[in-house]
């Protein structure tokens, strides 16, 4: 189901993916996208989180430059994705994503991948009514060490990444000790089904760890 939400930064209206579990939810999960838009792979991670009894949204967070955003995962699309990125303060952003948790029942948890895992840490920093944070293989995450979470994090990475180095996943655990951070014998993307880093045991993995985090702090 699509619905639309209202960011107050700008009063845009953004698109977004919803999915209620079938019972009364338990609370809610905004599902930050990558790159490439709201793709199948957000839309099945949504699907994951509301079988698990959350109440799911996954805002557009480029609608504001394309209406329904999606990239293809290759380089033009890459391409594509980066400049949206760059087209896409942070702040707007965290609007967008505030936007999305005052939609949503309480408690509100966020979760994330690549460029999503970084937007879910500046949740964590810049949002109300966060009760606790996953962030998937967030490269940008250095960048934004300034922002300090408000609420818990959780950090996954894949082992075998070869766009995230290890130093970049070292500055960031220095950054966050009391943060659980996790690496996986993968690639990157390995949460995503077809891509060529794919791998269930570790998207298993880090799913139930991400799942028992939200309990946590329920």
């Amino acid at each position: 189901m699509t619905i639309t939400l209202t960011s107050k930064i700008d009063d845009f209206g953004l698109t977004a993916l919803s999915v209620e579990p079938k019972q009364k939810p338990i609370g809610g999960v905004v599902v930050i996208q990558e790159i490439f838009g709201l793709t199948d792979h957000i839309g099945e991670m949504c699907g994951v989180f509301a079988d698990a009894g959350y109440h799911a949204i996954a805002p557009s967070l480029f609608d504001r430059i394309e209406k329904n955003f999606r990239a293809e995962h290759d380089q033009d699309g890459i391409q594509k994705g980066i400049v949206a990125v760059m087209k896409s303060p942070w702040p707007q952003v965290v609007s967008d994503i505030q936007a999305a948790i005052d939609a949503l029942p309480k408690p509100v948890y966020v979760t994330g991948f690549c460029y999503g895992g970084a937007a879910t840490w500046m949740a964590a920093a810049e949002c109300s009514g966060v009760s606790a944070v996953s962030c998937f293989y967030g490269r940008l995450i250095a960048k934004i060490l300034n922002h300090k979470p408000k609420a818990p994090v959780m950090l996954h990475y894949g082992a075998r990444d070869a766009s995230i180095p290890p130093e970049n996943v070292e500055e960031v655990r220095l950054a966050a000790p009391d943060s659980p951070l996790y690496l996986y014998d993968a690639g990157h993307g390995f949460c995503r089904v077809g891509s060529s880093d794919f791998n269930a045991p570790a998207r298993e993995l880090a799913l139930s760890r991400t799942l028992d985090w939200f309990a946590r702090w329920r």
